[in-house]
Parts: structure tokens; sequence; C-alpha cells
């Protein structure tokens, strides 16, 4: 297999400024809407793209859990390496793709921590798997083997019998505060349509379509 022969044309849809949302919140929650009914799996999958205090940058795949107008949340380990590099330079982009629709979006804005209390109410939602690894796991931390981890796991399972698993201190959600978002539909022959919002001084949006 040549990978450089593999390629398709983008069909199914277009992006038109007179039919977008002017609000890209708003016109994001359509696409994940329109995502969703179009089958597509992991549709809250996004990739997190960070730098640290040097500027090198770092990415990986992680589940947005929320979202509204303040902006949209993720949780994790505070000791991992994502959230020391989001300490050390306290901005991010979001990636989603959704290849169902032909779709991307990336949205970029300041990062900061969320409310303990709203953290520790999420929490609380998870599966008991879940909370009791939250617990066992110190994220991107080397590990021995897969072997500790799970010794770690069953001795958490047996300190919290009842299943009542209170959130860990080293744990809680991040919040990107977007004050860009662009909106990517595929079309044919490598003429995509990018729709481009900025958010400005006074805090309304601007938009603009840009070259594919």
């Amino acid at each position: 297999m040549n990978i450089g022969d593999i390629r398709r044309e983008y069909t199914r849809a277009e992006l038109d400024e007179a039919n977008a949302d002017p609000d890209p919140v708003e016109q994001f929650r359509r696409w994940l809407d329109d995502a969703e009914h179009a089958g597509a799996p992991d549709v809250s999958a996004m990739t997190l793209a960070t730098a640290d205090a040097d500027g090198r940058p770092d990415a990986r795949v992680v589940l947005l859990k929320e979202f509204d107008q303040r902006g949209f949340v993720f949780y994790t380990d505070y000791r991992s390496r994502k959230a020391a590099e989001l300490e050390a330079n306290p901005r991010a982009m979001l990636v989603f793709y959704w290849p169902a629709v032909e779709r991307q979006v990336r949205i970029g804005g300041a990062v900061g921590r969320i409310d303990p209390e709203a953290s520790a109410a999420y929490f609380r939602t998870r599966p008991l798997g879940a909370r009791l690894g939250a617990w066992a796991s110190t994220q991107s931390a080397a590990l021995p083997n897969r072997a500790v981890l799970e010794a770690d796991v069953e001795r958490l399972r047996v300190r919290f019998g009842d299943g009542n698993v209170p959130p860990p201190p080293h744990w809680g959600g991040f919040r990107v505060t977007p004050d860009e978002f662009e909106f990517w539909q595929g079309r044919e022959s490598r003429l995509h349509d990018r729709l481009a919002y900025r958010r400005g001084t006074d805090g309304t949006w601007r938009r603009g379509r840009l070259s594919p």
C-alpha cells in the first residue's frame, strides 16, 4: 500500500455563512447533534493540544463531558503531564473530527480548573471502576507493570467496599474558555468550506470565511 495514494472526495454537505449560527457554541451543538444522528462513533472524543513552558507541543485524545457558553469541560488527574502543561501554559486547542459527516471543529482558548464542587458532582456519576481507577492511577507516571495497577485497584475496592468512593484530591475538571472556533466542512477537489469565529474585545463573535 502506498499511503500517498489514500484519498477520497468529500461530498456530503456544504457550509455557508447564511446557514451558520452566529453563535459558535450553538453551531457546535448543531454539528455535534448531526454527528450523533449520523452514527459517528465517539462523538465526544477530542484531541487536546497543549504546550509546555518551553513551547514544546503535546496532544492526546480526551472526552468532552460538558459544554455551554462558559466553555468546554474535560476531566483528568491534576498530576498528569497534560495538567502540568496547562498549569505552565494555560491555553489549549481542541479538535473534533467526525468522518461520518466529513466535518472538523477546532476550538482554542484559555484554560482553568473548574470549581471543586462541580468536579465532585461529576465524579459521583462515574462507574465504580472509573472512580477506583482515579485513585489507583498516578496518571503519566512510570508504572513497573500492569499487575501493580490492578493490585492497587483491588486494594481500593476493599477499602471502599460499599462503593461510596469520594473524589481524590488530585482529580478534577478543566474548562477551555474559547476565543476562537473554526468549522471545517469537507468539499470536492479539496475546496473545503472553512468558517472562523473570533471573539472581540467586547465579547461579541466575528465570523469570516477562510481559504481552504
